[in-house]
């Protein structure tokens, strides 16, 4: 296969010569390829590959020095994965958090004390729940199949459903 790299100097103008059939494909991360499609006059009329050829993470950042502010970002990102590993929901979370398993009494802190280490309540956990869902419930309204970019969870999925996400436990 014979090819020709052409470069553009902002995503912008790649869309607008991919639409003009001045190049006849281009690539990006997966979440941009799902994005720029949405600004195509037919996004339907246009795929996205399924394979990946590069890794590019994406997740959370916050400004290096704020300890605290880290703590919380990445246990709160934890505790959402934990939540929909153990099927807490925004709709189940009120009965779930009344559960006598321990894995359950932990994540809702009414056994252990990670809520007040990271200078937040004990219900920390419940108010995430409840305010955004967990990981799946939240991958899928923001950029999974009920959002306008309708991308597949693929190894977004939970360590236990053919996934790479998994999270420490909350103790």
């Amino acid at each position: 296969m014979k090819y020709e790299v052409i470069a553009f100097g902002t995503a912008d103008e790649t869309i607008k010569a991919y639409e003009s059939g001045r190049c006849d494909v281009f690539t990006s991360d997966v979440s941009q390829l799902y994005a720029e499609r949405l600004k195509l006059s037919v996004p339907a009329d246009h795929g996205v590959l399924p394979e990946v050829i590069s890794k590019e993470p994406l997740g959370p950042v916050v400004r290096h020095g704020d300890d605290q502010w880290f703590d919380i970002v990445k246990w709160t990102l934890f505790a959402m994965i934990n939540a929909e590993e153990l099927a807490i929901t925004q709709n189940n979370v009120d009965e779930m958090a009344n559960s006598p398993k321990p894995e359950l009494k932990r994540i809702f802190g009414s056994d252990g004390n990670l809520g007040e280490q990271l200078g937040l309540t004990k219900d920390w956990v419940t108010r995430i729940i409840k305010a955004v869902g967990n990981y799946g419930e939240s991958f899928d309204r923001n950029v999974g199949a009920s959002s306008q970019l309708g991308i597949a969870r693929g190894l977004n999925k939970l360590w236990n459903q053919g996934g790479i996400q998994y999270a420490p436990p909350i103790r």
